[in-house]
């Protein structure tokens, strides 16, 4: 992977990035309602993200793009939390620190706009995903935060951002 990158979303990245998602999203067997699938706000992913303290980042490997993560504040906590938002990686893209490297990105953002924490949701079943949330220093919480409308995802984590 000589040629890869991580960068911001732009325009054209749109329907790439939509079809990374979802396509991850049917591999891992997901739900297509409460959860990422179904949102709307796949179709333009970079207007999603084109607000103060938001931003969507994409890994890129000689033009395709193969990863994906953005940082949003958390809709009714958006003073102090923010919220680790549909980060996916293809299959090629997994088991190569990738997912460390967007973590990283993502929460350096997060600090950089002033948010104190950062809460994440997942399935049960996303092993890697979790554990990689752990090795980051995210902590299970036993309830939701905020308002996300992904009623499917029952795995609920917050990390401290140390300031």
């Amino acid at each position: 992977m000589s040629a890869l990158k991580i960068r911001k979303i732009q325009p054209e990245d749109n329907q790439e990035v939509a079809k990374v998602i979802r396509a991850v999203l049917v591999e891992m067997g997901v739900p297509k309602v409460g959860t990422a699938y179904e949102d709307k706000a796949l179709e333009d992913m970079y207007a999603t993200y084109d607000f103060p303290r938001m931003e969507y980042f994409i890994i890129e490997n000689e033009g395709k793009i193969i990863g994906c993560a953005g940082i949003a504040p958390l809709k009714g906590l958006e003073e102090e939390v923010c919220e680790l938002q549909k980060m996916y990686f293809l299959p090629e893209a997994r088991g190569k620190g990738l997912g460390t490297q967007m973590m990283d990105t993502c929460l350096k953002f997060a600090k950089s706009k002033g948010f104190q924490k950062c809460y994440i949701e997942t399935l049960p079943y996303m092993k890697d995903a979790r554990k990689l949330y752990k090795k980051t220093g995210f902590q299970n919480l036993e309830k939701p935060l905020g308002d996300t409308g992904h009623y499917n995802c029952t795995v609920w984590m917050l990390k401290e951002l140390e300031s």
